[in-house]
């Protein structure tokens, strides 16, 4: 089974965010064994952003990092058990906040839109927003 950057590149919708994790250095990381888990946020996700902050952060790799920390959870955390936290832990080090009180999971505000990719050193689960921790912001 493939780790998450080349799940990640075979699915084909994760173009930007493959490309803003091997210019932030966390593609060595993320194939490590891990286990991780990924809040991954789509191509569409990154094209809600104001135009030219994916360009800008190419720029700024010490923010994008974090920024790219932040989707990031240490374990092989499935959406089963996903569903029964209030919050989880990054590797950048602050928390997100899960909410599974509505039908459908939220992290932070970001939908979670397919859960359980998983791949050889962890899972992935596609948001629809890309995650900001609270001491960046755009």
């Amino acid at each position: 089974m493939p780790d998450i950057v080349d799940t990640a590149m075979s699915a084909g919708t994760f173009s930007t965010l493959v490309t803003a994790i091997t210019a932030a250095g966390l593609d060595t990381a993320l194939k490590s064994p891990g286990p991780f888990t990924v809040f991954a946020p789509s191509d569409d996700a990154f094209s809600k952003l104001p135009s030219g902050t994916v360009e800008s952060l190419l720029e700024d790799l010490p923010t994008l990092r974090k920024i790219l920390e932040y989707h990031v959870v240490s374990g092989k955390v499935m959406a089963s058990d996903v569903v029964k936290m209030n919050s989880a832990t990054t590797t950048q080090g602050e928390d997100v906040k899960i909410d599974a009180s509505n039908g459908s999971v939220k992290i932070n505000n970001a939908v979670v839109t397919t859960p359980d990719v998983e791949a050889d050193n962890g899972v992935i689960h596609v948001i629809d927003s890309v995650l900001l921790p609270g001491s960046i912001s755009l």
